[in-house]
């Protein structure tokens, strides 16, 4: 089953053990990563835990942020720490989609004089792709990554080429220089499980920056995980049970987004929102609802995890309308009303519930 609520107390007590193995690698993953991230990355806390969240997910992130905010080196180092191949695409105008997933070529054998076709693989074959300023290239190529990105393959010449796995797309994006740039269209940004915004860091985060990056010391990295080891831990988060209740409150936040509910649509929805978010928001807030439990030492999904993850997973989905912007309303601004809008004591009580009966299931 996939409700705790609904397991017997003897099939509880069966997974105490795998539940507590699980949570503990998870957990020690994230510490490590984080501990090394540190190394090179003062603050930005919460843009590396989602970053993280969306890697343990099998996803992949949009990072949006002003330019000098380390969003690129946050993405390479990562990579390091991981062990992982990594290629940095940067996205220009006159870039073409054979220039990212590769091109045929013709190859002579010098013995036979024969000639034949070759396909000589492009960036995307790596595990972690950096696409830097993902909308400085025009639709054509952009759309280049849909296949990748939701197939983890490449078609060239009728022929398919697996990715190597795990594959991890991580797109920058500068939100305020927007002259001759091409915005990604809905079809492509729903394709990242996360948009994450980068702010300006505190002033004593940046004292700390300054300090480091003028000076001769370089920090070592070391590997903490492997391709297959991320492998295993995306397994365990989605092996994570989820209440029935939990489902039926992440579904809330897609559906009431739509202005075709009727009455139970918001007002505010309904005066700033064209087009809501589709299931695949609903699909991302419950996997990555279960990648923040286990960051958090827990076994289940709470209301809570759906909470902390709706801004980076819906923020891109919703497509606001004029009114918003003649009013200068965000789409961010619409979640954090969503997030007060749908009633919360209901579903709490459910949260305490499930979490005692995960609690005294391995006494049983």
């Amino acid at each position: 089953m996939d409700s705790h609520i609904g397991l017997t107390k003897p099939q509880a007590a069966d997974l105490a053990a795998e539940e507590l193995a699980a949570v503990e690698k998870l957990q020690k993953g994230y510490l490590d990563l984080k501990t090394e991230l540190a190394k090179v990355i003062v603050g930005q806390d919460a843009v590396i835990e989602e970053l993280l969240i969306a890697l343990f997910c099998r996803g992949h992130a949009l990072l949006v942020g002003v330019p000098g905010l380390a969003k690129t080196l946050l993405i390479s180092t990562l990579s390091r720490t991981l062990g992982l191949s990594f290629n940095r695409i940067q996205f220009t105008p006159d870039l073409m989609p054979s220039d990212i997933t590769g091109t045929e070529v013709i190859e002579e054998d010098k013995t036979t004089g024969g000639r034949q076709l070759r396909f000589v693989r492009g960036p995307i074959f790596a595990n972690v792709i950096l696409a830097d300023e993902i909308n400085r290239t025009p639709p054509k190529t952009q759309a280049a990554l849909l296949e990748a990105m939701q197939e983890h393959q490449v078609t060239a010449g009728g022929t398919l080429h697996r990715l190597p796995q795990p594959f991890f797309v991580l797109a920058t994006q500068n939100p305020i220089e927007q002259e001759g740039t091409y915005p990604l269209p809905e079809a492509q940004l729903d394709r990242f499980m996360f948009n994450i915004y980068v702010g300006y860091p505190s002033e004593q985060e940046e004292f700390q920056i300054v300090r480091l990056t003028t000076a001769m010391q370089r920090a070592e990295l070391s590997h903490v995980l492997s391709g297959e080891e991320i492998l295993q831990l995306q397994e365990i988060v989605r092996k994570v049970p989820v209440a029935d209740h939990v489902i039926k409150y992440a579904l809330q936040f897609s559906r009431l987004t739509r202005r075709g509910q009727g009455e139970l649509c918001p007002d505010f929805v309904k005066d700033f929102v064209a087009w809501g978010a589709g299931p695949r928001a609903s699909q991302y807030l419950i996997l990555a609802g279960k990648a923040r439990a286990l960051l958090k030492g827990r076994y289940h999904v709470s209301t809570d995890d759906i909470r902390q993850v709706a801004l980076p997973v819906l923020r891109h989905r919703i497509v606001t309308n004029f009114n918003a912007e003649a009013e200068g309303v965000k789409s961010d601004q619409i979640v954090q009303r969503l997030i007060e809008f749908i009633p919360r004591q209901q579903y709490d009580e459910l949260d305490k519930t499930a979490a005692r009966m995960i609690k005294d299931a391995p006494a049983a």
